[in-house]
């Protein structure tokens, strides 16, 4: 099943979020879940991370929700607001 995790920074974020940058990207290549796709929010400027969003191919949201809390930017207190979400996949133009 596909799980979207949308996370929005705590305001303050930007340095935990710099700091903590290399173990969140070692932890999501080695993750007990498979990342279809992730990538970090942007304010308005094109270019200040403000958040996260994942979409993960996982066997349950739980499995995903425990991924999540684990991850180093979690731990590093760099997301004010997790949402995490079922996602049912319609349409993918890639190809």
């Amino acid at each position: 099943m596909h799980v979207v995790v949308h996370c929005v920074d705590f305001p303050d974020a930007l340095e935990r979020r710099l700091q903590n940058y290399a173990a969140h990207r070692a932890y999501l290549e080695g993750g007990s879940v498979k990342t279809v796709i992730s990538g970090p929010l942007l304010a308005p400027d094109g270019t200040t991370m403000i958040g996260s969003l994942f979409v993960f191919d996982a066997s349950s949201v739980a499995e995903v929700e425990a991924f999540n809390k684990a991850d180093p930017f979690n731990q590093a207190d760099v997301w004010e607001e997790i949402s995490i979400h079922p996602f049912s996949l319609r349409v993918d133009n890639r190809g």
